[in-house]
């Protein structure tokens, strides 16, 4: 495979690792290159892995009954990203994970998870501390689409993914924030003349 060590390292970050373990974790990961567009996982698919993002930009979304489409998520570098629900429970995914960005993503499965839970604890305490921290982004991101303005989660979002616009559609935006084109248009007038 020969992932670089550099790779490995930044991936789990603050980790230190004997060369034997450096190993079994390469022997784990698989490298893709997608180009824009590229559709990683589509609702009904069985979901056997996530995927830490290298570089690039991803966007997790849901299609609902009338075809309305819903952005749940965007992964950037330094991201992990798939449908959780799906991965955790071992049920068929309900979201869609598509490149906005060519990207390079380094793929584990389930199963290579929990093989190296058991011959490097370290990286279950990783994973958990990086579901922690996601779980408690997730509920923010709950109670603000519940009790924020929309000028407010707009804020918040360019708070969180700071470069992302430039990459990004604006009804990926619009969708992400739970508002229309036409409000993300308005909000940022209002900001830019503050």
């Amino acid at each position: 495979m020969n992932i670089e060590n550099s790779i490995i390292l930044e991936i789990f970050k603050g980790i230190s690792f004997s060369k034997k373990e450096m190993n079994l974790i390469e022997s784990k990961l698989k490298k893709l290159k997608l180009k824009k567009g590229t559709t990683l996982l589509k609702a009904d698919d069985k979901v056997n892995s996530q995927y830490y993002v290298y570089n690039g930009c991803l966007r997790t979304y849901f299609i609902d009954k009338s075809g309305k489409e819903h952005t749940l998520q965007f992964a950037i570098n330094d991201w992990w990203i798939s449908d959780y629900t799906a991965f955790f429970t071992a049920s068929k995914a309900i979201m869609y994970i598509e490149t906005i960005q060519d990207a390079t993503l380094y793929e584990i499965s389930k199963k290579s998870m929990e093989d190296l839970f058991v011959e490097i604890p370290q990286l279950e305490t990783f994973f958990r501390k990086k579901m922690e921290r996601a779980f408690a982004s997730f509920q923010k991101r709950i109670l603000a689409s519940l009790a924020q303005s929309a000028k407010e989660r707009y804020v918040s979002f360019i708070s969180t993914y700071p470069n992302i616009e430039q990459a990004v559609k604006n009804y990926h935006i619009a969708s992400y924030l739970g508002i229309t084109t036409e409000s993300l248009s308005r909000i940022r007038k209002e900001i830019s003349h503050n």
